[in-house]
């Protein structure tokens, strides 16, 4: 694998950068953070004018047809700002599955629509007192003429609270698993919104015979959930990467500048050997992000290796979000410096998909499979 960017791809890059680095300063981005959206309508216009929320549609969707490194250049940039843009709850999962399971109808009534950010979607599967993998719901739907009616409760949904359409997971009358599009406003949908501890916004999801319209087959229902998810945990990897090399940049900085006893903190060497650590960290996590990234790219991803990635992402984040905080002291807990934040979503990403002891158990598994080699 070449891990260079083509040419296309660092332009991809920069546009995004510059464009979040203009919009989120840690002062503006507390003031976005504190509006009931969480987010800025504004900025994610200038996402939808530079392609960036169609990126991996197809372009008979309205997208680009663009690929996994696409996404993962965009998503590393959206860590490093820590813009709160809900592009991965709102586009990149719910709308790949639609755009892998819809009919040619749903797909054009939909996409295009939030390839050009009027429209916002979330998916609705995860229910009270699930754990991850979710490969079981209690929502059922129930059959009234040619659509359905679902009645259960959804909690987390991610970014829910804003959501124009939900794609929601529900038990057939036969007990296959199946996914419908429901409109959130429509009767029988109540949302509960709230706030997340990392700032950023969720919802309960309460359906009570909302009406539903069955998304694709319900046959491939299990596996285009599963595809998406570990489509969804490669971005969760990308953004973990960008908020980890910032959070790094923010630390070694902070050492440089801050004196102790008349010299600066880098002049300690247990203090630089524990920056390099992070670095350490840093690399094996985004080693592991672009073999994951390189994986799906080939169409050779996998449970087994999503959750590889996973375990050494979460890790590093882990270690570089208590390290970084550590070094700070004091000012590393405050709202008003940016290191405490980057701590917190780090700390959210490690847990959203399965946190590193579900994909330790994943792996563990696993053990049994591999043969067995005697010296």
């Amino acid at each position: 694998m070449d891990f260079e960017l083509t040419d296309e791809q660092g332009l991809l890059r920069d546009t995004v950068r510059d464009l979040l680095a203009r919009a989120y300063d840690p002062e503006t981005r507390l003031k976005v953070l504190e509006t009931d959206l969480g987010w800025s309508r504004e900025v994610w216009s200038q996402l939808a004018e530079l392609g960036v929320l169609g990126l991996s549609f197809a372009e008979e969707d309205g997208g680009a047809g663009a690929g996994p490194v696409e996404t993962m250049v965009v998503m590393e940039e959206i860590g490093r700002r820590l813009a709160p843009e809900p592009l991965l709850d709102a586009v990149l999962l719910p709308g790949g599955l639609i755009a892998r399971l819809g009919s040619a109808a749903q797909r054009q009534r939909v996409l295009p629509e939030v390839a050009a950010g009027t429209k916002l979607l979330a998916l609705a599967h995860d229910e009270p007192g699930s754990r991850w993998p979710v490969t079981q719901v209690t929502t059922e739907a129930a059959a009234d003429g040619d659509g359905y009616r679902l009645t259960g409760v959804k909690n987390p949904v991610a970014h829910g609270d804003c959501a124009d359409e939900l794609v929601v997971s529900a038990v057939l009358p036969d007990g296959v698993l199946g996914l419908f599009l429901v409109a959130a406003e429509a009767d029988g949908v109540l949302r509960k919104p709230y706030r997340t501890f990392d700032e950023r916004r969720g919802a309960q999801v309460e359906f009570t015979g909302a009406a539903a319209e069955l998304l694709g087959d319900a046959a491939t229902t299990g596996a285009a959930l599963a595809a998406e998810i570990g489509s969804a945990q490669a971005s969760l990897c990308a953004e973990s990467v960008g908020a980890m090399s910032e959070a790094l940049r923010l630390t070694t900085d902070y050492l440089k500048t801050r004196k102790q006893f008349g010299v600066p903190l880098s002049k300690f060497q247990t203090l630089t050997q524990r920056a390099a650590n992070m670095y350490v960290s840093l690399e094996l996590a985004r080693s592991m992000s672009l073999y994951l990234t390189a994986a799906l790219a080939d169409g050779e991803a996998d449970a087994v290796l999503s959750s590889r990635a996973r375990l050494q992402v979460s890790g590093a984040a882990r270690h570089i979000g208590q390290e970084a905080v550590q070094m700070h002291g004091g000012i590393g807990i405050t709202t008003e410096y940016p290191v405490s934040h980057y701590a917190a979503r780090l700390t959210a990403v490690e847990r959203t998909f399965g946190g590193g002891l579900d994909h330790l158990q994943v792996l563990g598994r696993q053990v049994g499979d591999y043969g067995l080699v005697e010296l």
